[in-house]
């Protein structure tokens, strides 16, 4: 089973085309780079496998099921961390895991255990009773990934989950993220190439919407920077 596969996925917003007729296919816990500058429809995409936006045409499953027609079945198979996390400022971590967990369905001995397992994997023992908005940018990413994970989804998607950290706190991101290589389907949405060579094992690259290779990342991404791939990007387009 593919976790997530698309066939001719459409979305317009009145007269320009956000992703265009894309086919793709993300197997089963691969972790998979959806890559592009900004602009190119990662978000788009995203948004449409979450559910958060309706397709303009075309389809989309999660895992076999239509986040169109199947939006419950599809939230239980995935966790989502956005660009921005969404996080509650005046609530501590443990007070917004209880919080997250519980929208999640989860509760009782079942909701503990799912926060000691989250806590552990990233590593919040020592910020359990911390206010959110009172700690680094580095760990309310962290709060944002465990958040994802507190249901253990086969699927989660990660967008841009290092942007405006400092070098420290990506690293310690990063490193989090790649203990997670091979559990489950991880889906990361990034513009940074060399975060997707080290976390990704196979890639997409998006541009104004449309897809225009993908691949296993050492084969896609081999030898050449982001500026040197966006131009190839470019020439590519011209020569179509």
């Amino acid at each position: 089973m593919n976790a997530i596969e698309t066939r001719g996925l459409t979305r317009r917003f009145g007269d320009h085309v956000a992703v265009d007729a894309l086919d793709l296919d993300i197997p089963d816990r691969t972790s998979f780079g959806l890559l592009g500058a900004n602009g190119a429809g990662k978000t788009t995409l995203i948004r449409m496998i979450t559910g958060f936006l309706l397709p303009s045409a075309g389809r989309v499953s999660v895992r076999g099921h239509s986040p169109v027609s199947e939006p419950a079945a599809v939230r239980e198979q995935l966790g989502f961390v956005m660009e921005t996390s969404r996080l509650y400022p005046e609530l501590s971590v443990q007070g917004f895991l209880r919080f997250a967990g519980g929208a999640r369905g989860l509760k009782g001995q079942v909701l503990r255990e799912a926060i000691e397992r989250v806590v552990s994997q990233f590593e919040l023992g020592p910020m359990l009773r911390r206010l959110v908005g009172n700690l680094s940018k580095g760990y309310q990413q962290r709060v944002s990934l465990a958040q994802a994970f507190l249901h253990d989804p086969p699927l989660v998607i990660v967008d841009e989950p290092t942007g405006g950290l400092d070098p420290v706190q990506r690293a310690q991101v990063q490193d989090a993220l790649e203990a997670l290589r091979g559990e489950r389907t991880i889906v990361l949405c990034t513009h940074d190439l060399e975060e997707a060579k080290r976390l990704t094992s196979r890639v997409a690259v998006l541009h104004e919407g449309r897809l225009l290779r993908t691949g296993p990342t050492d084969e896609v991404l081999g030898g050449r920077d982001a500026l040197d791939l966006f131009r190839g990007i470019a020439a590519e387009r011209r020569r179509a």
